[in-house]
């Protein structure tokens, strides 16, 4: 399938194909994973061929949300933002080492 024959069609006929190349795909996996599969290469082409639909997909959908997903900027202070994580992390847990010493008082 070629990119310039998808960019012809509309959306709802994109999400119906890649609806089908999904489908498509997982029968593929399934048929190489049971030794039914004769050609393998249509694994890789209908795996590409859905990476097209949904760049297509996706191209349109942006059009219209361009506004919407602008980077905003970082935080001035940077400083507080690293120090935020650090300060949640929890302590490692001693319990294993206390488990194999009792083992070994029990033999």
């Amino acid at each position: 399938m070629k990119a310039a024959d998808l960019r012809e069609k509309s959306v709802e006929d994109l999400s119906e194909l890649q609806k089908t190349l999904a489908h498509d795909v997982f029968q593929n996996r399934l048929k190489n994973f049971t030794n039914r599969l004769d050609d393998t290469s249509s694994i890789r082409k209908s795996r590409r061929d859905l990476a097209r639909v949904i760049t297509l997909l996706r191209e349109r959908h942006g059009k219209g949300e361009a506004a919407a997903t602008e980077v905003k900027p970082v935080a001035a202070n940077t400083e507080s933002a690293k120090a935020a994580p650090a300060a949640e992390a929890k302590p490692k847990k001693t319990a294993a080492k206390t488990s194999t010493a009792k083992k070994s008082e029990a033999k």
